[in-house]
Protein backbone atom coordinates (compact mmCIF):
# COMPACT_ATOMS: atom_id res chain seq x y z
CA UNK A 1 0.00 0.00 0.00
CA UNK A 2 1.42 3.45 -1.08
CA UNK A 3 1.76 5.85 1.30
CA UNK A 4 -1.01 8.27 -0.61
CA UNK A 5 -3.32 5.18 0.00
CA UNK A 6 -2.20 4.31 3.54
CA UNK A 7 -3.40 8.23 4.22
CA UNK A 8 -6.60 8.15 2.21
CA UNK A 9 -7.99 5.08 4.05
CA UNK A 10 -7.10 6.41 7.41
CA UNK A 11 -8.62 9.41 5.79
CA UNK A 12 -11.75 7.58 5.64
CA UNK A 13 -12.00 5.79 8.74
CA UNK A 14 -11.83 9.20 10.83
CA UNK A 15 -15.02 10.26 8.66
CA UNK A 16 -16.93 7.47 9.31
CA UNK A 17 -15.84 7.44 13.18
CA UNK A 18 -17.02 10.86 12.99
CA UNK A 19 -20.32 9.88 11.59
CA UNK A 20 -21.13 7.39 13.95
CA UNK A 21 -20.32 9.63 17.10
CA UNK A 22 -22.08 12.16 15.38
CA UNK A 23 -24.95 9.64 14.98
CA UNK A 24 -24.53 8.19 18.23
CA UNK A 25 -23.54 10.57 20.77
CA UNK A 26 -22.59 10.25 24.24
CA UNK A 27 -25.06 11.72 26.55
CA UNK A 28 -22.25 13.08 28.74
CA UNK A 29 -21.32 15.12 25.63
CA UNK A 30 -24.40 17.22 25.75
CA UNK A 31 -25.91 16.37 29.50
CA UNK A 32 -25.24 16.49 33.17
CA UNK A 33 -26.53 15.21 36.16
CA UNK A 34 -27.89 17.41 38.32
CA UNK A 35 -29.67 15.59 40.81
CA UNK A 36 -29.09 11.79 42.21
CA UNK A 37 -26.04 11.35 41.05
CA UNK A 38 -25.87 7.92 42.10
CA UNK A 39 -29.33 7.35 40.95
CA UNK A 40 -28.40 7.48 37.00
CA UNK A 41 -27.07 4.70 35.27
CA UNK A 42 -25.34 4.88 31.85
CA UNK A 43 -25.93 2.31 29.33
CA UNK A 44 -25.37 1.21 26.11
CA UNK A 45 -21.55 2.45 26.09
CA UNK A 46 -22.79 6.26 27.68
CA UNK A 47 -25.30 6.20 24.66
CA UNK A 48 -28.19 5.75 26.74
CA UNK A 49 -29.12 6.32 30.30
CA UNK A 50 -31.49 4.90 32.80
CA UNK A 51 -33.06 7.41 35.59
CA UNK A 52 -33.39 6.05 38.97
CA UNK A 53 -36.21 6.66 42.01
CA UNK A 54 -35.94 5.15 45.32
CA UNK A 55 -36.75 6.02 48.38
CA UNK A 56 -33.79 7.87 49.13
CA UNK A 57 -34.00 9.31 46.37
CA UNK A 58 -35.13 10.43 42.24
CA UNK A 59 -32.38 11.85 39.75
CA UNK A 60 -32.78 14.87 36.77
CA UNK A 61 -30.14 15.89 33.77
CA UNK A 62 -30.04 18.69 32.43
CA UNK A 63 -28.08 19.85 29.03
CA UNK A 64 -25.12 21.81 28.87
CA UNK A 65 -26.45 24.15 26.57
CA UNK A 66 -30.23 26.57 26.21
CA UNK A 67 -31.19 26.88 22.79
CA UNK A 68 -34.30 29.35 21.28
CA UNK A 69 -35.94 27.66 18.37
CA UNK A 70 -35.48 24.24 16.96
CA UNK A 71 -36.29 20.59 17.31
CA UNK A 72 -35.38 19.26 20.46
CA UNK A 73 -36.33 15.10 20.97
CA UNK A 74 -35.71 12.37 23.01
CA UNK A 75 -36.18 8.96 23.32
CA UNK A 76 -38.00 7.67 26.28
CA UNK A 77 -39.61 4.01 27.77
CA UNK A 78 -41.07 4.61 30.83
CA UNK A 79 -41.35 2.77 34.34
CA UNK A 80 -43.53 -0.48 33.72
CA UNK A 81 -46.03 -2.24 36.08
CA UNK A 82 -47.55 -0.46 38.97
CA UNK A 83 -45.50 3.21 38.67
CA UNK A 84 -48.36 4.58 40.61
CA UNK A 85 -47.36 8.33 42.26
CA UNK A 86 -44.22 8.30 39.75
CA UNK A 87 -43.84 11.23 37.90
CA UNK A 88 -40.94 11.25 34.88
CA UNK A 89 -40.65 14.15 32.87
CA UNK A 90 -39.03 15.99 29.62
CA UNK A 91 -39.21 19.63 29.49
CA UNK A 92 -37.19 22.64 28.09
CA UNK A 93 -37.16 25.59 31.21
CA UNK A 94 -35.44 28.65 30.95
CA UNK A 95 -33.70 29.83 34.64
CA UNK A 96 -34.66 33.07 34.86
CA UNK A 97 -37.19 33.89 37.88
CA UNK A 98 -39.73 34.47 35.41
CA UNK A 99 -39.07 31.43 33.31
CA UNK A 100 -40.49 29.60 30.67
CA UNK A 101 -41.08 25.96 30.24
CA UNK A 102 -42.63 23.72 28.05
CA UNK A 103 -43.49 20.40 30.11
CA UNK A 104 -43.74 16.85 29.19
CA UNK A 105 -44.81 14.75 32.19
CA UNK A 106 -45.26 11.27 32.40
CA UNK A 107 -48.20 10.49 35.49
CA UNK A 108 -47.36 6.90 36.43
CA UNK A 109 -50.32 4.37 36.95
CA UNK A 110 -51.68 1.34 38.42
CA UNK A 111 -51.04 -2.00 36.90
CA UNK A 112 -53.20 -2.50 34.32
CA UNK A 113 -54.49 1.00 34.13
CA UNK A 114 -52.98 3.90 31.66
CA UNK A 115 -50.01 6.26 31.75
CA UNK A 116 -51.41 10.09 31.47
CA UNK A 117 -49.24 12.27 29.66
CA UNK A 118 -49.64 15.91 30.98
CA UNK A 119 -48.46 19.06 29.11
CA UNK A 120 -47.98 22.38 30.21
CA UNK A 121 -46.42 26.11 29.36
CA UNK A 122 -45.15 28.05 30.98
CA UNK A 123 -44.57 32.27 30.16
CA UNK A 124 -43.07 34.82 32.20
CA UNK A 125 -43.40 32.61 35.40
CA UNK A 126 -47.17 31.84 34.72
CA UNK A 127 -48.24 28.42 34.26
CA UNK A 128 -51.65 26.70 34.81
CA UNK A 129 -52.02 26.14 30.84
CA UNK A 130 -52.31 22.49 31.23
CA UNK A 131 -53.66 19.83 28.85
CA UNK A 132 -53.80 15.99 30.20
CA UNK A 133 -53.83 12.59 27.51
CA UNK A 134 -54.64 9.14 27.50
CA UNK A 135 -52.04 7.34 24.65
CA UNK A 136 -52.62 4.93 22.30
CA UNK A 137 -49.71 2.52 23.21
CA UNK A 138 -47.94 1.43 26.70
CA UNK A 139 -45.32 3.93 27.10
CA UNK A 140 -43.57 1.31 29.52
CA UNK A 141 -43.31 -1.34 26.73
CA UNK A 142 -40.88 0.03 24.30
CA UNK A 143 -38.84 3.10 23.41
CA UNK A 144 -41.16 6.49 22.18
CA UNK A 145 -40.12 9.74 21.00
CA UNK A 146 -40.91 12.80 22.34
CA UNK A 147 -40.59 16.35 20.92
CA UNK A 148 -40.81 20.11 20.76
CA UNK A 149 -40.36 21.92 17.29
CA UNK A 150 -40.04 25.88 18.01
CA UNK A 151 -39.92 28.78 15.94
CA UNK A 152 -40.95 31.95 15.51
CA UNK A 153 -44.58 30.78 14.04
CA UNK A 154 -45.82 27.62 16.31
CA UNK A 155 -44.42 25.45 19.23
CA UNK A 156 -45.33 21.88 18.54
CA UNK A 157 -45.06 18.89 20.84
CA UNK A 158 -44.69 15.53 19.10
CA UNK A 159 -45.49 11.77 20.27
CA UNK A 160 -43.62 9.83 17.76
CA UNK A 161 -44.00 12.64 15.44
CA UNK A 162 -47.73 13.19 15.61
CA UNK A 163 -48.46 16.20 17.21
CA UNK A 164 -50.39 16.06 20.07
CA UNK A 165 -50.55 20.02 21.21
CA UNK A 166 -49.48 23.72 19.22
CA UNK A 167 -49.27 26.83 20.12
CA UNK A 168 -49.39 29.50 17.33
CA UNK A 169 -46.84 32.28 18.01
CA UNK A 170 -48.00 35.53 16.94
CA UNK A 171 -47.90 39.50 18.39
CA UNK A 172 -51.26 39.11 20.32
CA UNK A 173 -50.52 36.13 22.15
CA UNK A 174 -48.33 35.30 24.81
CA UNK A 175 -45.48 32.91 24.07
CA UNK A 176 -42.16 31.31 25.62
CA UNK A 177 -39.36 33.57 24.07
CA UNK A 178 -36.48 32.49 26.21
CA UNK A 179 -33.64 30.41 25.54
CA UNK A 180 -34.23 27.47 27.50
CA UNK A 181 -31.96 24.21 28.82
CA UNK A 182 -33.19 20.82 28.80
CA UNK A 183 -34.26 18.88 31.26
CA UNK A 184 -35.49 15.52 32.68
CA UNK A 185 -36.45 13.97 36.03
CA UNK A 186 -37.53 11.34 37.91
CA UNK A 187 -39.68 12.28 41.33
CA UNK A 188 -41.88 11.59 43.58
CA UNK A 189 -45.40 13.21 43.11
CA UNK A 190 -47.71 10.61 44.86
CA UNK A 191 -49.29 13.73 46.86
CA UNK A 192 -51.04 14.49 42.68
CA UNK A 193 -50.15 12.36 40.10
CA UNK A 194 -52.21 9.49 39.91
CA UNK A 195 -55.92 9.80 40.73
CA UNK A 196 -55.49 13.16 42.12
CA UNK A 197 -52.84 12.23 45.23
CA UNK A 198 -55.41 8.89 46.13
CA UNK A 199 -52.71 6.04 44.78
CA UNK A 200 -49.97 6.21 46.61
CA UNK A 201 -46.34 5.02 45.44
CA UNK A 202 -45.53 1.00 46.81
CA UNK A 203 -42.45 1.57 47.66
CA UNK A 204 -42.16 -2.16 47.47
CA UNK A 205 -41.78 -2.30 43.80
CA UNK A 206 -38.84 -0.21 43.88
CA UNK A 207 -36.42 0.83 42.07
CA UNK A 208 -38.63 2.18 39.23
CA UNK A 209 -36.14 2.75 36.14
CA UNK A 210 -36.96 5.25 33.13
CA UNK A 211 -34.72 4.62 29.81
CA UNK A 212 -33.84 7.31 28.10
CA UNK A 213 -32.44 6.33 24.72
CA UNK A 214 -31.48 8.51 21.21
CA UNK A 215 -31.86 12.44 21.41
CA UNK A 216 -31.52 14.83 18.79
CA UNK A 217 -30.96 18.73 19.52
CA UNK A 218 -31.38 20.11 16.40
CA UNK A 219 -30.95 23.54 17.39
CA UNK A 220 -28.30 26.07 17.62
CA UNK A 221 -26.27 26.77 21.31
CA UNK A 222 -27.54 29.87 22.76
CA UNK A 223 -24.88 32.55 23.91
CA UNK A 224 -26.27 36.01 24.79
CA UNK A 225 -27.67 38.20 22.63
CA UNK A 226 -27.93 35.50 19.77
CA UNK A 227 -27.36 32.46 18.96
CA UNK A 228 -23.85 30.96 18.54
CA UNK A 229 -24.82 29.86 15.02
CA UNK A 230 -26.53 33.51 13.95
CA UNK A 231 -25.29 33.00 10.34
CA UNK A 232 -27.00 29.68 9.67
CA UNK A 233 -30.13 29.52 12.42
CA UNK A 234 -32.67 31.06 9.64
CA UNK A 235 -31.57 27.98 7.45
CA UNK A 236 -32.82 25.02 9.46
CA UNK A 237 -35.26 22.91 7.79
CA UNK A 238 -37.30 23.93 11.80
CA UNK A 239 -37.47 27.86 10.50
CA UNK A 240 -38.35 27.21 6.81
CA UNK A 241 -41.90 27.94 6.00
CA UNK A 242 -42.98 23.84 5.96
CA UNK A 243 -42.71 24.07 9.57
CA UNK A 244 -44.75 27.12 10.22
CA UNK A 245 -47.71 25.11 10.10
CA UNK A 246 -48.67 21.80 10.81
CA UNK A 247 -48.91 19.82 6.88
CA UNK A 248 -52.53 18.35 6.02
CA UNK A 249 -51.40 15.04 7.69
CA UNK A 250 -50.19 16.25 10.47
CA UNK A 251 -53.32 17.92 10.95
CA UNK A 252 -55.15 15.03 10.66
CA UNK A 253 -53.04 13.17 13.47
CA UNK A 254 -54.02 16.47 15.41
CA UNK A 255 -57.34 16.05 14.97
CA UNK A 256 -57.35 12.08 15.74
CA UNK A 257 -55.57 13.01 18.89
CA UNK A 258 -58.42 15.72 20.11
CA UNK A 259 -60.98 13.49 18.95
CA UNK A 260 -59.97 10.07 20.98
CA UNK A 261 -57.31 10.74 23.60
CA UNK A 262 -57.54 14.22 24.83
CA UNK A 263 -58.95 14.24 28.55
CA UNK A 264 -58.60 18.21 29.61
CA UNK A 265 -57.54 21.22 28.18
CA UNK A 266 -57.38 24.26 30.17
CA UNK A 267 -58.68 26.03 27.35
CA UNK A 268 -62.47 24.67 27.75
CA UNK A 269 -62.79 24.83 31.47
CA UNK A 270 -65.01 27.62 31.55
CA UNK A 271 -65.04 27.43 35.52
CA UNK A 272 -61.48 28.73 35.99
CA UNK A 273 -61.62 30.61 32.63
CA UNK A 274 -64.74 32.36 32.28
CA UNK A 275 -63.04 34.17 29.20
CA UNK A 276 -60.71 31.66 27.43
CA UNK A 277 -57.25 33.08 27.22
CA UNK A 278 -55.90 34.76 24.06
CA UNK A 279 -54.07 31.82 22.63
CA UNK A 280 -56.97 29.99 23.37
CA UNK A 281 -58.97 31.51 20.58
CA UNK A 282 -56.66 30.68 18.37
CA UNK A 283 -56.51 28.42 15.26
CA UNK A 284 -53.82 25.62 15.98
CA UNK A 285 -53.03 26.75 12.01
Amino acid sequence: MTTRSFVSLVTALLCVIQLVTAANPRWNQHFKVIWGKDHVRETNNGQSMQMVLDKSSGSAFQSYERYKFGYLSVRMKLVPNNSAGVVTTLYLSSTSSNHDELDFEFLGNKSGQPYILHTNIFVNGVGSRETRYSLWFDPAKDFHTYAFLWNRHQIVFFVDSIPVRVLRNTPTTIYPSQPMYVFGSIWNGDNWATRGGLDKIDWNSAPFLAEIGSYNLDSCPWSDPFPLCITTTWEKWWDQPGSWTLSPSQRSSYLWVQKNFLIYDYCTDAKRYPVPPKECQLSPW
